[in-house]
């Protein structure tokens, strides 16, 4: 009869073991974040993601993270120097842009419909066309969206920056049009159209008064929107918000194996965040104190009433 007694406490004992190790388990496994958080020194956050069905579904594969991050467009790659959250702008630079410094081939910058929409360049993004024929769109028909900058006007550029001054040199006469102009120029005119043979972009030009092109920051500042999809509370929750890849209908990711309509369930860490663990800690304290309670069963079994 002892030795009864004792087979069917080790077996308990066994399952008790299971559970504990189970429960410690997932308690490691919840503390991992399902979407990365980082691409090198540039942090991610909603509304962008780098891995699928993680940010916002608008901003799917909009971000790619090599050695870099780079924000992805029907005309390139563009390098990713950081994201502002605060002001909801993210500063790209073009590597096959032209600048003060370099002259590069003939390139045009495209984005998609929804990228013009939701993520277009900033009104302080400014793109200076260069080395335009006299019969440019932007200089007859379409000459009013020609404008100077902060007092500059774009020759400046034919004579400051030793990449442009190439072209005054080819003429041998006064420098060839030039037109500073928003990205809505661009977007609807290649440069094949507008009949220049290069671009730069300038970022910032309402704080460049006085300041002279050879100290101008080039690049690109896009100006992005949030979606309001409850994210807030998914993330005041220990969850991090992203989309079903299916169907691209909003979700909380709550670990790497567990997601939720709203918001994570109470108790459960997401992305190495500290949400309420008591109930898992209880659970833990509980299958100890079984362990503890059935050693003493095991050692005498008839001194200690225990009922399964």
């Amino acid at each position: 009869m002892q030795s009864l007694v004792t087979q069917s406490t080790i077996s308990k004992l066994t399952v008790l073991i299971l559970t504990l190790s189970l429960s410690l388990q997932q308690l490691r496994t919840l503390s991992l974040s399902s979407c990365r958080a980082f691409c090198g020194t540039i942090a991610i956050n909603y509304p962008f993601g780098l891995d699928d069905g993680c940010g916002a579904p608008q901003y799917r594969h909009m971000l790619n993270c090599t050695t870099d991050l780079f924000f992805i467009t029907p005309s390139g790659g563009y390098k990713v120097q950081s994201i502002d959250y605060d002001k909801q702008t993210m500063t790209v630079y073009d590597p096959a842009m032209s600048t003060c410094s370099i002259l590069q081939p003939h390139h045009d910058f495209h984005m998609t419909d929804i990228q013009s929409v939701i993520i277009p360049p900033s009104a302080d993004t400014v793109f200076a066309l260069l080395n335009c024929s006299i019969d440019s769109p932007v200089l007859n028909h379409y000459k009013n969206l020609c404008f100077n900058f902060s007092d500059h006007s774009c020759n400046e550029l034919y004579g400051a920056c030793n990449a442009f001054r190439i072209f005054h040199l080819v003429t041998n006469s006064s420098p060839p049009p030039c037109c500073f102009t928003s990205y809505d120029t661009v977007k609807f005119m290649s440069m094949n159209i507008l009949d220049c043979t290069h671009y730069t972009s300038v970022i910032d030009t309402d704080n460049l008064k006085g300041i002279g092109p050879l100290d101008w920051v080039y690049g690109i500042k896009l100006s992005y929107s949030v979606p309001d999809t409850g994210c807030e509370r998914c993330k005041q929750s220990g969850g991090s918000c992203g989309f079903d890849t299916e169907t691209e209908v909003m979700q909380c990711l709550c670990s790497s194996f567990s997601n939720a309509t709203r918001e994570c369930a109470a108790g459960i860490v997401a992305d190495g965040g500290k949400q309420n663990l008591w109930s898992y800690f209880h659970t833990v304290l509980l299958v100890v104190g079984a362990l503890a309670y059935m050693g003493l069963y095991l050692m005498d079994p008839f001194s200690i009433s225990f009922v399964f």
